[in-house]
């Protein structure tokens, strides 16, 4: 990896990560403990808290969670187009930044990248096994996932879902790094920002509740995948979380920008 380097803070601070949260049901779950050593500074767009534009208000990282709208639906959800700047100023200055399920649409199409509304493959809910390409090797945020599946003698992880909307077309300039069996744009990276159409922070509770509100979906299905994978999802989430932390603690400390 290289580093563009900026000018390191003057004084110590506290490592704050802006999460913003599009939605009263999809909140951080899980990578509330699990994003250990960062100030979480959560901005609840869904309530009407204004979402920064400037990506030197978000402090060291910025986290854009999903939600039940799709990525273009400014209308039901009038926040869309500032978190989508938001989306590509942080992708563009350095700053670690983390799109999730719906984030990660929205952060395409904010680089030029193309997404399709309720996707001709249909809702992919439940546990899905991520499969990483070659590209994921030595990725500072996902790449310890990628090691370890080859150490066990395999090159996927599973990670729960549930999205209908898909990146159709990567924005110029990404990596791409994962895919799964319905839908090919998995996790992608541009500097240091990454998506991901799956659910890493999500636990059986939260994925439960997703399944429950939507009919075509099979919840007690859901909730038994789940289940029978539990250690293994929580494993790999933690391991995305922490991942994430010290890439904010070391922006923080030396100033310099992953590119």
């Amino acid at each position: 990896m290289t580093f563009e380097t900026s000018p390191a803070p003057s004084t110590p601070g506290p490592r704050v990560v802006t999460v913003i949260q599009q939605d009263a049901n999809v909140p951080l779950d899980m990578f509330e403990e699990w994003l250990d050593g960062v100030e979480l500074r959560t901005i609840r767009s869904y309530a009407g808290e204004t979402v920064p534009v400037d990506p030197t208000e978000v402090g060291a990282g910025l986290i854009v969670l999903g939600g039940d709208m799709s990525a273009v639906d400014d209308v039901v959800a009038p926040w869309l187009p500032a978190t989508r700047e938001l989306l590509a100023a942080a992708s563009a200055s350095g700053v670690p930044t983390l799109a999730i399920c719906l984030g990660a649409p929205m952060w395409a199409l904010a680089r030029g990248g193309r997404l399709q509304v309720a996707a001709p493959p249909g809702i992919e809910a439940g546990v899905i096994d991520v499969q990483w390409r070659s590209e994921a090797v030595g990725d500072v945020l996902l790449g310890g996932l990628l090691d370890l599946t080859v150490a066990e003698g395999r090159r996927s992880t599973p990670m729960p879902s549930m999205h209908a909307d898909a990146v159709v077309d990567l924005p110029r300039g990404a990596t791409w790094l994962a895919s799964s069996a319905m839908y090919p744009y998995q996790a992608f990276r541009i500097g240091s920002a990454w998506g991901v159409q799956f659910h890493p922070e999500a636990g059986t509770d939260l994925l439960s509740l997703w399944a429950r509100a939507d009919e075509d979906v099979d919840a007690a299905e859901v909730r038994d995948a789940y289940a029978s994978r539990a250690d293994e999802l929580a494993d790999a989430g933690c391991r995305i979380a922490q991942a994430f932390v010290v890439l904010v603690n070391e922006r923080a400390v030396t100033g310099a920008a992953l590119v």
